[in-house]
C-alpha cells in the first residue's frame, strides 16, 4: 500500500455572511449578543486521500469548493474544522504569479519565489537554465515584471513553479495559459511529472485532461464530496450534475457509497436486463428486434442514461456505406447514424445530437442539429422523429464510443430531455494510418 501525500480529514470551510458592514462591526466590536450572520460552507466534512505517485483529478461546478481544498492544502488558507497531512514539497500552480513582487525583475523573482517555495540560492541556480529555456521570454527576464505582458508574466510564473523538482504538484486550471504552443509545452511537462512518478492533485474543467492523466477523481458539489472513482465514472456523475440532475446523481453515488465506485448500469434500447417502467426511468424503453432498426452489435450494458423525459431515445442503429446495418466501418466510406425519438411533452426546438470519442474519454468529434442548421420544427406530445447523420467516416483506424442525445432550450434554460453516453462501440477498420485521430488526406507530390 502507498504511503499517503495527502490526507484531507473532514475538512471544512466556513464563511460568515453579512447583510451589511454595519453588523460585521458590531459583531467584531463585541456590540451585540445577536447573530447576524449566515453560514456558509465553502467545505463541508471533505474527506479523501492522495497516495505518493498518484495523479488524483477534482471535478465539479464553479462554487463547488475546488479552488478553496486546493489553498488549505496549500496552506493559502486555514480551514474551519477537520485534519490536513501533507507529506512532501509542493509546488503549487493555483493563482500564477500571487508571489510576485511587481517592481523586481523576473530574474529576482525567480530567486524571491524559489526561496519562498524552500530551495538555496546555489539550488535555485541549478535550476535557474531549466528555467528560463522553458519561459523563454528572451531579456525580458531582466526588466520589472510590471512592464510583461499577460502572456509573458503566466509563463515565467508557470515556469518557476513546474521546474522546481516539486514531490506534490498542484495544478488548478493552469495547464491552458499561453498561446497553443506553450501549452503543449505545459502538456509535455505534465507528463513528464507522471512518468517521473511524482504526486499530482489536478483541478480541472477540461474533462479530456481529466480522463486521459487522472488515476482517481473526486468529484465535488456545493462544498461536498458527492462521490470518488475511476475518471469516467466520475465525469460520467458530472455531466448529470452539470444539467441539474444532482439528486439523480447523489442517488447513483449512494448505490455502492461514496468511497466506492458508483453502479451507472441502466437499460439502454434493444439492451438486455430487467426494465424500469417509463414512471421510474422515464430515459428507458427496450425496442425489441422485430419493432425497431436492425443493430447486428453489442451494446454497453452500463451505458449513461438520462435525461428529465420530456422525449426519449427509443431506438438507434448504424450503417456502413452500402446501407447495411453495422457498427464496423472502413476509414474513407460512408456511414450513417439513426435514431429515432419519441416526445413525451411539446418540444418547440429540439437539438439531436451525437458525439464520438476514444476509450479514454476524449470527445474526438461529434454535432448537432443546431450547429448544421438543420430544420427542426416544434414537436408534439406523442409524436416519434426520425434522424439521420450521414458522413465521412476519416478517424484512425481503432476503437472508439458513439453517444446520443436530444436536448433543447426551454423559456431559455438549457435542458437535456434524453441522453445515451457511450452506447455502443465503432470499430474504424483503415489499411493506412497517420498520425492523430484524423486523416487530413494529404496529396503528396514528391519531385
Amino acid at each position: 500500500m502507498s504511503e499517503a501525500a495527502i490526507t484531507v480529514d473532514h475538512i471544512s470551510k466556513m464563511y460568515k455572511l453579512y447583510d451589511n458592514p454595519m453588523d460585521r462591526l458590531k459583531e467584531s466590536l463585541g456590540l451585540s449578543r445577536k447573530k447576524r450572520y449566515r453560514e456558509h460552507f465553502a467545505l463541508d466534512q471533505v474527506s479523501f486521500q492522495v497516495n505518493q505517485g498518484e495523479t488524483v483529478g477534482i471535478i465539479g461546478t464553479n462554487g463547488s469548493g475546488k479552488s478553496t481544498i486546493l489553498k488549505i492544502i496549500t496552506g493559502v488558507l486555514n480551514p474551519t474544522s477537520g485534519n490536513l497531512s501533507v507529506n512532501g514539497r509542493i509546488s503549487a500552480l493555483l493563482e500564477l504569479g500571487a508571489g510576485f513582487n511587481m517592481e523586481y525583475s523576473g530574474l529576482e523573482n525567480v530567486y524571491l519565489n524559489g526561496t519562498m517555495i524552500g530551495f538555496s540560492r546555489e539550488e535555485i541556480d541549478q535550476k535557474l537554465d531549466a528555467i528560463l529555456s522553458f519561459a523563454d521570454i528572451g531579456d525580458f527576464i531582466h526588466q520589472p515584471v510590471k512592464t510583461y505582458s499577460s502572456g509573458m508574466f503566466v509563463r515565467l510564473a508557470f515556469a518557476v513553479a513546474i521546474n522546481i523538482d516539486p514531490e506534490i504538484l498542484i495544478v488548478d486550471e493552469a495547464l491552458s495559459v499561453g498561446d497553443v504552443f506553450f501549452q503543449a509545452k505545459c502538456y509535455k511537462k505534465f507528463e513528464d511529472f507522471k512518468k517521473l512518478g511524482k504526486t499530482i492533485l489536478f483541478v480541472s474543467h477540461d474533462l479530456g485532461s481529466i480522463s486521459k492523466y487522472c488515476d482517481r477523481v473526486v468529484l465535488l458539489n456545493k462544498g461536498k464530496k458527492l462521490a470518488e472513482g475511476s475518471p469516467k465514472e466520475m465525469v460520467d456523475l458530472y455531466k448529470k450534475v452539470m444539467v441539474g440532475l444532482e439528486d439523480e446523481a447523489q442517488t447513483e453515488a449512494q448505490k455502492e457509497g461514496l468511497e466506492d465506485a458508483p453502479d451507472l448500469t441502466a437499460e439502454i434500447p434493444g439492451g438486455s436486463g430487467d426494465s424500469d417502467s417509463p414512471a421510474e426511468n422515464p430515459g428507458a424503453r427496450t425496442v425489441s428486434a422485430s419493432e425497431g432498426w436492425k443493430r447486428p452489435f453489442d451494446l454497453n450494458p452500463n451505458v449513461l442514461d438520462y435525461g428529465n423525459g420530456k422525449a426519449r431515445i427509443v431506438d438507434f442503429t448504424m450503417e456502413d456505406g452500402e446501407g447495411i446495418p453495422a457498427n464496423t466501418i472502413e476509414k474513407g466510406t460512408e456511414f450513417v447514424i439513426r435514431m429515432k425519438v419519441e416526445f413525451q411533452e411539446k418540444v418547440a426546438e429540439p437539438i439531436f445530437a451525437y458525439s464520438i470519442k476514444n476509450l479514454q474519454g476524449t470527445e474526438i468529434t461529434g454535432t448537432n442539429t443546431m450547429y448544421e442548421n438543420a430544420d427542426v420544427s416544434p414537436r408534439e406530445k406523442g409524436q416519434v422523429c426520425e434522424i439521420a447523420f450521414r458522413q465521412e467516416m476519416n478517424l484512425q483506424g481503432g476503437e472508439y464510443l458513439l453517444s446520443l442525445g436530444c436536448t433543447g432550450y426551454v423559456n431559455g434554460n438549457f435542458e437535456v430531455f434524453h441522453r445515451l453516453y457511450d452506447v455502443c462501440a465503432i470499430t474504424v477498420v483503415s489499411v493506412k494510418n497517420t498520425v492523430g485521430f484524423y486523416d487530413m488526406n494529404s496529396v503528396v507530390t514528391v519531385r
